[in-house]
């Protein structure tokens, strides 16, 4: 088991999500449904899935689920850009399209470039540039 092949975003409202990441950030998706129950994201790699949050808790224990807040998940979701301009490029549009810059771009302690905003469901992402990075023919970083 050394692969995630998908990734289930709970989400509040499910065609504004969809919205975010489709037309907001470029995901590719077929969906598009008026009431979409369910939306899946191609990615290289991976598929990102929203989900409604409720029926997302609900599916992990339908008689006792999980209690929804609003506080920090303990999760992010990353980004590896191949340029500065890549990175300030995506933070220029994250709040035309509903989102809320968290930490504005910056270098890093690590030599690095990077920055994070959350969703519209407050997930976070960072999105972050450094220049040793590689990437393999499928557009996923090389970690080795």
């Amino acid at each position: 088991m050394n692969r995630i092949n998908l990734i289930a975003l709970g989400v509040r409202d499910l065609v504004k999500a969809r919205e975010f990441y489709r037309d907001g950030l470029g995901f590719l998706t077929t969906n598009n449904e008026p009431d979409p129950a369910i939306v899946f994201f191609n990615n290289g790699g991976t598929k990102l899935e929203l989900y409604p949050l409720s029926s997302l808790a609900k599916d992990i224990n339908h008689d006792n689920p999980p209690s929804i807040n609003h506080g920090f998940a303990g999760i992010t979701l990353a980004y590896n850009a191949k340029s500065r301009a890549e990175v300030d490029a995506i933070f220029a549009k994250i709040e035309q399209i509903g989102g809320v810059i968290a930490k504005a771009p910056q270098v890093t302690v690590w030599g690095g470039y990077s920055g994070y905003f959350q969703d519209l469901d407050g997930y976070y992402w960072e999105v972050a540039y450094w220049d040793g990075w590689q990437f393999d023919d499928n557009e996923m970083l090389i970690i080795e």
